[in-house]
Formats: structure tokens, sequence, C-alpha cells
């Protein structure tokens, strides 16, 4: 009589479909950690936004009248505002505190979240002239500034 000889391991096509089944999870990650990064940029954008339209209206109560560069809130924010990451424009009587909007997917998601929290928020494609209201389906592009009014 023979024995049977059981053997040991995995079969080729069990490893197959468990690596199939990895790369698929693996895949699925991938997709929802850029959509996060994202958004994450979308929400910095507008906290910067926030923070700079405050240091406006600090500026404003100190100096009565508002800053003519985004240098001169400098001593308002914990941020170094001298570079060409930053913008302010006076248009009228208001003032306009901008950021630039990078050329990634946190365009899109800046326009979904302005849709949703219903912020006033303009995009030009230069520090110097106020674009048209942001919405969902007109998503800023490279090079653009993201404008929020200062008062």
């Amino acid at each position: 009589m023979m024995k049977s000889m059981k053997r040991k391991g995995f079969t080729l096509v069990e490893l197959l479909i468990v690596i199939v089944i990895i790369g698929i999870l693996a895949g699925a990650m991938m997709m929802l950690m850029g959509s996060s990064t994202d958004k994450a940029e979308a929400t910095k954008i507008i906290s910067d936004l926030r923070t700079m339209k405050g240091a406006v209206l600090q500026f404003y109560a100190d100096n009565s009248g508002y800053p003519t560069a985004a240098s001169d809130l400098s001593p308002y924010v914990d941020k170094d505002l001298s570079g060409s990451d930053y913008a302010l424009v006076t248009s009228g009587d208001s003032p306009y505190v901008g950021k630039v909007v990078p050329s990634n997917g946190a365009g899109e998601k800046l326009a979904e979240t302005v849709s949703n929290d219903n912020l006033i928020i303009y995009i030009g494609t230069d520090a110097t002239t106020l674009g048209t209201l942001i919405t969902g389906s007109n998503a800023p592009t490279s090079g653009q500034f993201a404008f929020m009014q200062g008062t």
C-alpha cells in the first residue's frame, strides 16, 4: 500500500490570486490617498486666505488704512509673505488677499470646497487682476491665484 503524500506549500495559481488581490487593494488606496492630499492642499489654501484676511483687519485697526502689499502683513502672521506665493490687491475700497493655486488636483478640490462652504473666492491669472467667481465647473488652472475679500 502506498501512503498518500501531502504536498506542503501553495500552488502557483494561489500565489498569483493573492498578488492580484493585493495589487487591487494597493491601487484603490493610492487613489484615495491622492484625493485626500488634494483636499488637504485646498483646505490649507483656504486657511491661509482666512489668516491673511484676519491680518488685513488687524492692520486696518492698527493703521486706519489697508496695507499696500502682502509683506506689510508679516507682523500679523507667522508666515513669510514676501515670496511670490501670496498677493494683496486693492480693488476700490476693498483689499483682496491671494495665494497661488498649485497645478495639481487641489484646484478642483478648492472649487468643491468653495461651493460647499459658500465662500467667496475669486480666481485671477496674476496678482494684479481679479478673475471670475470660482464655481465647481471652472476650477483654477496652473499659475493662478485664489483671492478672498479681505474685509
